[in-house]
C-alpha cells in the first residue's frame, strides 16, 4: 500500500508543467520542480545538501535515452541506512529505493535507467538517523520512457527472468566485494509502441528486488517504469565466508524470479 500511495502521489507531481524546465538554464523552474517532489516523496522532512555525505555521475548528453548510466557513490557508506534516485522530469520520478541491510556495502550503485526529458537528477541518501542528503546532476536526453525495444514483444520476453552475476573483484573474507547483476526482462512501461502492430504494449516490468547473502539481507530495492530494459546493477557487499547471493525479483504480472549465485571462498 505504502508503495501505491508514493507512486499515486508522484504521478499526481509529474502533472506538473514539464515544458518550463526543459531549458537547461531555467535553475529556478528546475528548483522548483525538485522542491514538489521533494515534498511528494519525503513529506516535511528537509533534504540537506550532500556534496560532502555522496556524488552522483550521468552523461551530461546521454548517447542512447533508454540506457542511460548513473553511479552513485556514498562516501561515509557505514552512515547510509537507504538511498533515492529521483529522475525529475520523467512520468515516474523515483526511479530506485535502496534499503541497505547488515551486509551491504553501498559506497557505490551503479545502474541504467530511462531519461524521458532534459532533466536534473538527484540521488538522495538517508542516514541511520534519518537525515536526508541530496546531490543532483543534469542530463540532456529525451524519449528514453516510450523508446521501443528494436524487438517483438514476444522477441524481448524470450529468457524472462534470466539473471548473471559478475564479480568485479577478488574475494577475501569480510572485505568488500563489487558486483554486476543482469536481469533479463524488457521492463514494459507502458509508453512503448510496438513496431510492428502498432500498438502500446501493455506495461510489465521489475517493481521490487531483494538480495541477500547466506540469509542476510543485502539490500532490498523499490522500482518502477524508469529502470531500464534488462536492468544491469552494480553494487557491494560483505562476504564473510564463502556462500550464497540469492536474488528474487517480482514484477507487475506477479512473476517471481529467484537465482542463487555461488561465491567461492578463497582459492586453497
Amino acid at each position: 500500500m505504502r508503495k501505491l500511495l508514493l507512486y499515486a502521489t508522484l504521478c499526481g507531481a509529474a502533472l506538473l508543467p514539464l515544458a518550463s524546465v526543459h531549458a537547461e538554464d531555467d535553475a529556478t523552474a528546475r528548483a522548483q520542480r525538485w522542491q514538489v517532489l521533494s515534498h511528494a516523496i519525503f513529506g516535511n522532512r528537509p533534504v540537506q545538501d550532500g556534496h560532502d555525505m555522496l556524488s552522483l555521475q550521468a552523461p551530461y548528453r546521454a548517447e542512447d535515452a533508454a540506457l542511460v548510466p548513473v553511479a552513485i557513490t556514498l562516501k561515509q557508506p557505514a552512515e547510509v541506512k537507504g538511498l533515492y534516485l529521483v529522475i525529475d522530469n520523467n512520468p515516474s520520478p523515483l526511479a530506485a529505493h535502496f534499503s541497505f541491510g547488515p551486509d551491504a556495502d553501498p559506497h557505490e550503485i551503479d545502474l541504467r535507467v530511462r531519461v524521458n526529458d532534459y532533466t536534473d537528477m538527484h540521488a538522495v541518501a538517508e542516514l541511520q538517523d534519518g537525515t536526508l542528503y541530496s546531490v543532483a546532476d543534469f542530463v540532456k536526453a529525451a524519449g528514453g520512457c516510450s523508446a521501443p525495444s528494436g524487438q517483438s514483444d514476444a522477441e524481448a520476453l524470450q529468457g524472462l527472468g534470466e539473471m548473471k552475476l559478475r564479480l568485479l573483484g577478488d574475494y577475501a573474507p569480510g572485505k568488500p566485494l563489487q558486483v554486476k547483476l543482469l536481469i533479463r526482462h524488457p521492463d514494459f512501461n507502458g509508453m512503448q509502441m510496438n513496431q510492428l502492430t502498432r500498438l502500446v504494449t501493455p506495461a510489465r516490468f521489475i517493481d521490487s528486488a531483494e538480495v541477500s547473502y547466506n540469509g542476510t539481507e543485502v539490500f532490498h530495492l523499490e522500482t518502477g517504469i524508469s529502470l531500464s530494459s534488462n536492468p544491469a546493477i552494480t553494487f557491494g557487499f560483505v562476504p564473510k565466508a564463502g556462500g550464497q547471493l540469492a536474488v528474487v525479483a517480482h514484477d507487475t504480472d506477479q512473476t517471481v524470479f529467484r537465482h542463487d549465485f555461488d561465491i567461492p571462498g578463497p582459492s586453497s
